[in-house]
């Protein structure tokens, strides 16, 4: 999780820790008018591990971009909007 901080500040980004009722949000980002939420996990291996992730972003009612950064390689690359991306692109993004 600490890399991901320190990426978002490298790439210069205000980063918040977040919740919504009683779910936690990794990281909400803000750089000028662009603004979107992060939940970061190793592994989004188990369907109860992913719905814990995709739980907190859900519940967020607005229209800002939400990803998931993991470091699996394999997965569905979008659910309902929320974007999952890998580590090591994100990072080269």
């Amino acid at each position: 999780m600490n890399v991901v901080f320190f990426e978002l500040k490298r790439r210069g980004y205000r980063v918040f820790i977040g919740k919504i009722e009683d779910k936690e949000i990794d990281f909400m980002t803000e750089k000028d008018s662009h603004k979107f939420y992060v939940q970061v996990c190793f592994t989004l291996g188990d369907e109860k591990t992913l719905k814990r992730e995709l739980a907190p972003l859900f519940s967020i009612k607005d229209n800002y971009e939400k990803i998931i950064i993991t470091a699996d390689k394999s997965f569905i690359e979008n659910y309902d909007g929320i974007k999952i991306k890998n580590i090591q692109k994100w990072m080269c993004e």
